[in-house]
């Protein structure tokens, strides 16, 4: 895998709460060298995932269950961004997750939306990668390395804060710095292996 999120911060979090890390950590990946700062939270810089223009993809209204207002290729995810017309469709989507998988040369699917006014982010999202044994992605850090340039170009502000509408849910906050994307968020210990030694 080039890039993920999940094993990053959480690589990150454990190396800090085992004291083997002072504040700052790099990662050699395929993706370069990828940093987490952590402290209260943890701060991942992740290469910013560049866009396309506008593009077509045969069948994405129909694996969805809804007419995306526009679809973007991602060639550095292998998915495509689909911007959806609310906030409340993206939370309420269910979409056909056989048919999104059968997708073309596609890995997942990110839908997203601008938030409405009485929300306190900034854009909501969703990640769902069936063709990859993922059928929704929890909380996802590669989607965010896209959505963050996307949104910040939209609503002309780099720092951003985003929802991602899955049934755990959480939040992101994003910084687009040149060419790079800040994710920052929490991270918590659930299961420490020196305790189950321990018993």
């Amino acid at each position: 895998m080039d890039l993920c999120g999940h094993a990053t911060l959480a690589t990150a979090h454990a190396l800090a709460e085992d004291e083997l890390i002072d504040e700052l950590v790099g990662f050699h990946t395929r993706s370069g060298v990828l940093t987490a700062r952590v402290g209260d939270e943890v701060t991942l810089d992740f290469p910013a995932a560049a866009r396309t223009e506008p593009t077509n993809v045969d069948g994405v209204a129909q694996a969805l269950g809804v007419e995306p207002q526009e679809v973007h290729w991602v060639p550095a995810l292998r998915e495509i961004l689909a911007v959806l017309d609310s906030s409340r469709t993206v939370r309420e989507l269910r979409p056909d997750l056989p048919a999104v998988s059968r997708l073309d040369g596609i890995r997942g699917v990110i839908v997203s939306a601008c938030a409405s006014g009485d929300e306190d982010v900034d854009f909501v999202s969703r990640v769902f990668l069936p063709s990859v044994g993922i059928p929704e992605d929890p909380v996802t850090g590669g989607a965010h390395t896209a959505l963050a340039p996307f949104w910040a170009r939209r609503l002309g502000r780099d720092e951003l804060v985003g929802y991602q509408a899955s049934a755990r849910g959480g939040l992101v906050r994003t910084c687009l710095k040149d060419e790079r994307v800040l994710l920052t968020g929490r991270a918590v210990t659930v299961i420490d292996r020196a305790l189950v030694a321990r018993c």
